[in-house]
């Protein structure tokens, strides 16, 4: 704990973020947290603790890489100058199952909190395996010693999900962890109309497409529909959702994400959703949330100077 408590020493916040449920987005939140706060010049370091299924490598750009052994312990990889980045998909190759057993996993997270050296960071995410078992409570109480700030869970809105993620809400208020706040993710099906497809079920059953012809008569009848935004819920969403939980646990809710196809596209190419103009419906949610968490955290939302 000594040990960890020194590393961590230079590193001013520490955020996980935690789902009771698996699926959730909570690595796609984590990438994306991590690619905002390295674009406002914060130096940034992403830990991916996810043993079974590290999907950070992939979703920033760094698949197949490996990391070595530095002067001061594991060198973290790099995605430009300002985010350090460490998974377990740097360990194994990403076909190659983890079939360990609990010690043998906690052993290696133990490692991996102990062994990495970040320097000087403004911020370390953890992106946590999903559930409330030995390998939550490794990295809470591995980290306990390096005054964790709080952690971000991420839910879907249907009630299937929620049950699991008040779990962790739970959780994280038995061993001590601050809920900084609950992010609603794939909260509706939000992309601009001309990105859509337009498909007529004939007579016969079949799906003719009819894209082309339906946006050329948008384009001649009523040109401004075609900058609207198509939004389709694709959860039940009628509990509530996790403005409710929220509302009756009595944690922070920080924001709604929608599910955007242009996001899962930057995560799938392991890139950041904020450096263009594709993400039109989920880069401005994201950026909100990230301002409600500043605030959280006592931070400003302007860009740091810290370069």
């Amino acid at each position: 704990m000594v040990t960890i408590a020194e590393r961590m020493a230079t590193v001013k916040h520490k955020i996980l973020v935690m789902s009771g449920k698996g699926g959730v987005g909570k690595s796609t939140f984590s990438a994306q947290l991590a690619f905002a706060l390295a674009a406002r010049n914060f130096k940034v370091g992403l830990l991916d603790i996810d043993i079974c299924g590290p999907s950070i490598p992939k979703m920033l750009g760094l698949e197949g890489q490996t990391f070595h052994q530095g002067k001061f312990g594991w060198s973290p990889l790099y995605v430009g100058s300002n985010l350090a980045v460490m998974s377990f998909g740097f360990v194994i190759s990403s076909d190659t199952p983890a079939i360990w057993k609990g010690p043998r996993k906690n052993g290696l997270i133990r490692q991996f909190i102990k062994d990495v050296y970040w320097g000087e960071l403004d911020f370390l995410i953890v992106d946590n395996p999903p559930g409330t078992s030995d390998e939550q409570i490794e990295i809470v109480q591995g980290l306990g010693a390096a005054n964790i700030d709080g952690a971000i869970i991420v839910t879907t809105p249907q009630q299937v999900s929620l049950i699991d993620v008040k779990k962790e809400v739970n959780f994280c208020k038995k061993v001590g962890v601050k809920v900084l706040g609950v992010v609603e993710n794939m909260s509706g099906l939000s992309q601009p109309i001309s990105n859509l497809k337009f498909i007529k079920i004939t007579d016969n059953g079949e799906r003719k497409d009819v894209t082309e012809w339906t946006l050329e008569y948008m384009r001649e009848k009523a040109p401004e529909i075609l900058n609207f935004i198509a939004n389709s819920e694709v959860f039940d969403s009628s509990g509530g959702g996790a403005i409710k939980m929220c509302n009756e646990m009595k944690v922070p809710f920080l924001g709604k994400v929608p599910l955007d196809p242009q996001l899962c596209k930057a995560a799938e190419e392991g890139r950041s959703c904020f450096k263009d103009k594709h993400c039109v419906v989920s880069a401005p949610a994201l950026q909100k949330i990230i301002d409600k968490l500043m605030e959280t955290i006592g931070l400003s939302t302007t860009v740091s100077s810290v370069v």
